[in-house]
């Protein structure tokens, strides 16, 4: 573990401890929104260990504190969570060979987690960027979940925060250096998020919540690169 923090700049270990930090905000105002409508404090804190998935948990949540029944708020984190199932190919790599840090880091695998691979081009960086991350988000929510729970109605409407914001503002931060380099390479990646964000956007007036995230992989088809040209056998 020590080599992994040695790996990483102070520039990408500040990013962390940011997206570290935005994230227990938002685990603290789970507790507190799970405990207050009526949860017992053992519930958001079990959940959080065991799923460790933010949206999947408010989501289920919102649904059973609506008064919906369990497999409904089952169904709602399955379909949040299905965009890691192709997150899993893109960072494959980086997960190592064994079959527990292959558990392990799909048990910790999170957005912030995969955008900090994704903006790295070395194998190495990759790999320690992910486990800093994902075990960094996996210890500070877990924990800020724990005194959002313990703090349960004393936080008043957590809504009024805008804690809810944190999460697309950190990813948000964490893509855009991506998408304003000017180049070839980036170019189909530039479009496939346009692309995807347009279709979220439609999508979002008229479908349940979870569904215009999945229709926004649509964008990914125009990301797909031409196949690199064939060596020339007069070079040979």
């Amino acid at each position: 573990m020590h080599s992994v923090w040695r790996t990483l700049d102070r520039g990408t270990l500040r990013d962390i401890a940011l997206v570290c930090l935005a994230d227990a905000m938002v685990g603290a105002a789970f507790g507190a929104i799970a405990v207050s409508g009526g949860l017992p404090p053992w519930v958001p804190v079990v959940m959080s260990l065991l799923v460790f998935a933010g949206g999947a948990q408010f989501a289920a949540v919102g649904v059973v504190l609506a008064g919906g029944a369990p497999i409904a708020a089952v169904a709602a984190g399955l379909v949040l969570n299905a965009r890691l199932l192709p997150f899993g190919f893109a960072i494959g790599d980086v997960l190592g060979g064994r079959w527990w840090t292959r558990l392990v880091g799909a048990h910790v695998m999170t957005d912030e987690a995969v955008a900090f691979v994704l903006r790295d081009g070395d194998p190495r960086r990759r790999h320690a960027a992910f486990w800093a991350c994902g075990l960094g988000l996996f210890v500070s929510w877990n924990a800020a979940v724990v005194l959002g729970a313990l703090a349960g109605g004393g936080i008043g409407d957590t809504a009024a925060l805008g804690l809810d914001a944190a999460f697309p503002a950190v990813l948000l931060a964490l893509v855009l250096p991506s998408l304003t380099e000017r180049n070839v390479q980036n170019a189909p990646l530039r479009r496939a998020c346009v692309v995807g964000a347009v279709v979220a956007v439609a999508a979002t007036p008229f479908l349940p919540a979870g569904l215009p995230v999945l229709l926004a992989l649509t964008g990914l088809v125009l990301a797909v690169r031409a196949p690199a040209p064939l060596p020339d056998r007069e070079a040979r």
